[in-house]
């Protein structure tokens, strides 16, 4: 009956979905489950040609790009393939905020705005149409049929954003329900609730996980402590994204889950860009993103070297990413895959790496629960939260203009709510914030060891 209903879910409830939004999800999942087995050249003339496809479509219609190749004397033919790309020059946050609507193509419809922090900490502003959400979606999609599951199986999905969790209505109440999604707030993690959690589980018995590595980690670890088995729920798979995934915590999700952990990599901005196989290699979407990897200095690395990872995604013609720097740094490998799939390889990546934070009442929150009070502040252009102790937290901030009296102090008492009403939350206006050794910015620090709460700490 569980089959069955899978079936069901998968070829009849998500396609009505996706058909009533207007994606074309289904057909493309289709079509990258084609391509995948393609061999490395062919798929390297396919990208090519929807490359080719874009820069066109991009210069047609909007008109930042279009101001740029006439001012680089450039035409959309002179770019026939992935190497010409190095004659345009890279994006960043700065730009994009800078240019938000002419980076809007004129015949757009229906885009959808975002925000995010990103892993710099600076706060992004940026649109998505429809063509991505469908290709991202079918990525993801392919990717979890690599694992033996598949959407209608049931899921548990540990999560942040407010995106997820501040849209709960009943339209989406009921998708969840019928595709078998339960879904536990990532911000929330006392010890309360983390028995909450674990017993919520194995009632549900999920088929897969998905979440923080960080997250799924401490639920693993605070069921272990409490002498709660997990390991014969039937879970199949963790999927784990948006956070770096540490050794010890794959381990500890494997082992307590009983399951294997997928690891991937991406991001509401440069879009899903790696998935793991169940033979160990992290994928890479090459028919929709195109990575190239630079040093410090823009320049590109030799295949195997670790640089920063800058992608530019094919599905975004209405509002494009085009070598668009994620800050992240990684490596692309030489070696195929033992699956046999012609998708090139991540074989290094440092990406995302949030921290938790202790409230005073003893309540571990995902790092994200703190920067989401800050990167919404139209000014903001980097923030760094750093928690001395359980009673003082330091809120460093770079800003275009000096904050208001009345945005300190709504600062102020957002983080008290979450962190407690007797802390004490110190800003500071810097011209400044230095970053690590890696280039990017470690946007939550936390010197409070979370042992003592009651829940295990895994940071």
């Amino acid at each position: 009956m569980t089959e069955l209903y899978t079936r069901f879910a998968r070829s009849v409830i998500f396609p009505l979905h996706e058909r009533l939004k207007g994606h074309s999800t289904v057909a493309v999942r289709r079509e990258l489950e084609r391509t995948q087995w393609l061999s490395p050249k062919a798929l390297h003339e396919y990208q090519c040609e929807r490359l080719r496809r874009f820069i066109t479509d991009i210069y047609r219609h909007v008109p930042y790009y279009r101001t740029l190749f006439d001012g680089l004397d450039l035409r959309p033919t002179d770019i026939r393939g992935v190497e010409d790309l190095r004659r345009l020059p890279l994006l960043d946050k700065p730009t994009i905020r800078a240019n938000v609507e002419a980076l809007k193509a004129e015949n757009a419809r229906g885009l959808a705005r975002f925000n995010t922090g990103g892993s710099s900490g600076e706060p992004l502003v940026f649109y998505i149409g429809r063509e991505r959400v469908s290709h991202d979606v079918a990525a993801k999609w392919r990717a979890t049929r690599w694992w033996d599951v598949d959407i209608g199986d049931r899921e548990t999905v540990v999560w942040g954003s407010p995106i997820e969790l501040g849209a709960q209505d009943r339209l989406r109440s009921l998708r969840d329900r019928l595709l078998r999604t339960r879904l536990l707030p990532a911000f929330e993690m006392s010890p309360q609730n983390l028995d909450r959690f674990v017993s919520e589980i194995k009632a549900f018995r999920p088929r897969m996980l998905f979440g923080y590595p960080s997250s799924l980690a401490l639920i693993a670890r605070h069921a272990e402590a409490n002498g709660e088995p997990m390991d014969q729920l039937g879970i199949r798979v963790a999927f784990v994204t948006s956070e770096l995934l540490y050794d010890h915590q794959r381990a500890d999700i494997k082992r307590i889950f009983g399951c294997p952990v997928a690891n991937g990599y991406g991001g509401r901005d440069a879009g899903f860009i790696a998935h793991a196989c169940p033979d160990g290699g992290l994928h890479i979407t090459s028919e929709d993103i195109v990575v190239e990897v630079i040093d410090s200095a823009g320049k590109p690395v030799p295949t195997g070297a670790t640089g920063e990872l800058v992608i530019t995604h094919l599905a975004t013609k209405d509002f494009p990413f085009l070598r668009y720097r994620t800050g992240d740094i990684g490596a692309i490998g030489n070696a195929g895959c033992p699956c046999g799939r012609g998708l090139p390889v991540l074989q290094q990546l440092e990406g995302r790496n949030t921290d938790f934070i202790v409230a005073q009442d003893g309540t571990v929150m995902h790092g994200l629960a703190l920067i989401y009070v800050l990167r919404d502040i139209g000014s903001m252009e980097e923030f760094k939260i750093i928690q001395e102790s359980l009673d003082r937290t330091r809120v460093l901030l770079r800003a275009s203009d000096s904050l208001r009296t009345d945005v300190r102090a709504e600062i102020v008492k957002k983080l008290k709510q979450r962190l407690g009403g007797g802390v004490t939350v110190e800003i500071e206006e810097v011209k400044e914030i230095a970053k690590e050794r890696s280039g990017k910015f470690r946007y939550v620090v936390s010197h409070v060891d979370a042992n003592h709460t009651g829940a295990k700490r895994v940071s």
